[in-house]
This record gives C-alpha cells, sequence and structure tokens, in this order.
C-alpha cells in the first residue's frame, strides 16, 4: 500500500511538472527578419527571427522584475535605438500565466496582423487585424500549462 501512495505521488508530480512546461513562441510570417530581447531584470541578448521561422522560450519567473517581457522590434539592434516595439509581457504565478501585448516608441507591425493566442482555447485570444493595439488594457489569463504564441504579419 505504501508502494502504490509513493507510486501514485510521483506520477502526480510528474504530471504537474509536466504541465507546468510551457512556452512562449514567437512566430515571423512577415517577409522581413525580426529581432526579439527577452526583458526580465536583465536583458538577454538579441534573437534574430528569419521568415517563416519561430522562437520559442520555456515561461520563467523573474523574482526581481515581476515578469518577462519579449520585446519585437524589426530593426536590428532596434532595442537600443528607439525603434517601435512589439511587446509580449507574461507573467507566471503559480497555476496562472498571465499575458499582455502592447506598442511602445510607435507599432512596428502597422498594417499587418498580430495575433496572440493560447493553446488552450477556451483562454481569451487578441487579435490585431492592421497591428495595432485596441489602446486598453488587453491583459488575459490562462492556466499555466498552456503555450502562447504570438504571429506576426
Amino acid at each position: 500500500m505504501h508502494f502504490t501512495s509513493l507510486v501514485l505521488a510521483a506520477t502526480a508530480t510528474l504530471a504537474s511538472l509536466a504541465h507546468a512546461a510551457s512556452n512562449a513562441i514567437i512566430v515571423n510570417h512577415c517577409n522581413t527578419t525580426i529581432y526579439l530581447w527577452s526583458v526580465g531584470s536583465s536583458v538577454g541578448p538579441q534573437v534574430t527571427i528569419k521568415p517563416n521561422a519561430n522562437y520559442t522560450e520555456s515561461f520563467r519567473v523573474d523574482r526581481t522584475s515581476g515578469g518577462i517581457a519579449l520585446k519585437i522590434t524589426r530593426v536590428e539592434h532596434g532595442l537600443y535605438t528607439g525603434e517601435p516595439q512589439t511587446i509580449f509581457a507574461y507573467n507566471l504565478q503559480g497555476n496562472q500565466i498571465w499575458y499582455d501585448p502592447s506598442d511602445v516608441f510607435g507599432d512596428p507591425f502597422h498594417g499587418s496582423r498580430v495575433e496572440l493566442v493560447p493553446s488552450d482555447r477556451s483562454c481569451g485570444s487578441i487579435t490585431w487585424a492592421h497591428g495595432l493595439p485596441s489602446g486598453g488594457s488587453e491583459v488575459k489569463a490562462c492556466q499555466s500549462g498552456t503555450d502562447l504564441t504570438l504571429t506576426t504579419c
């Protein structure tokens, strides 16, 4: 009986860990390269995402900043030159992942579709049909085991 309880507990723990291992995914459907930085309490290296390629980051927690911002520009080194940025912010808290897209310094995907879609379709998708934010808060939350995919163009 004790062995059975131990096996059930280990199975539940593994299932919980597998469920929590979800990702932020950026898909570049533009006909040009885009550039991404993962920013928490520090700025990660520039990531180059070629047309029809993607970037995947396992959700992570940054205790100092409280969340992660995936900052995307259409210009190389654009994070450091004030180029328009689309920001895919997420915050993993317990069994929930909070997410919110926004733009700063302009709208880098103006005229192109931007869509943030959770793998769990019961959670809310966010679509900018013409690459422009709605102007209001678009913060949504989903179970932490959900992948979130931001597609450009």
